[in-house]
């Protein structure tokens, strides 16, 4: 099982970062260099627990489909979305809010087994650990600048 972390600095309250973190547009906005758009479950809007969404996007010019859905809740503190269906063996994603001034810290806390035994993963240590590390900072990026720009 690889694990990693990433820790975001925002300038906005923890119930703004929260909320945008939870909202299927802006999903698909900070993804767009994927493609990523929603093809089933919620569609639009701010998603709450028990709610799924399935995504398709194109990575490494491959098409995928992953179901995820939000299976702990704590407002606006922290929540997590995992795999139900879709390309990971495992896939579990932890978001954590903590007010800090006038800033919120933002943690996200991501683990994941990649398919594919030990092929997956080799394919995980050369490539895809870096990848998913790398969404994730992409995601997050748009997620500041968006709420630093509006707030």
């Amino acid at each position: 099982m690889a694990h990693f972390e990433v820790i975001t600095v925002i300038a906005a309250s923890t119930e703004r970062c929260f909320d945008l973190s939870l909202n299927v547009e802006a999903h698909a906005s900070s993804m767009a260099r994927s493609g990523e758009k929603v093809i089933g479950g919620v569609a639009s809007g701010r998603m709450a627990l028990g709610d799924s969404v399935t995504w398709q996007a194109r990575h490494f010019g491959i098409p995928f489909r992953m179901t995820s859905s939000i299976t702990e809740w704590e407002p606006p503190a922290r929540f997590v979305d995992e795999q139900v269906k879709g390309p990971f063996a495992r896939w579990w994603h932890e978001h954590r809010f903590e007010q800090e001034g006038r800033e919120t810290r933002m943690t996200d806390r991501v683990s994941y087994r990649a398919p594919a035994g030990l092929i997956g993963s080799a394919v995980d240590r050369a490539v895809l650990a870096r990848y998913m590390r790398d969404l994730i900072l992409e995601r997050n990026a748009w997620l500041k600048a968006t709420l630093e720009r509006d707030g």
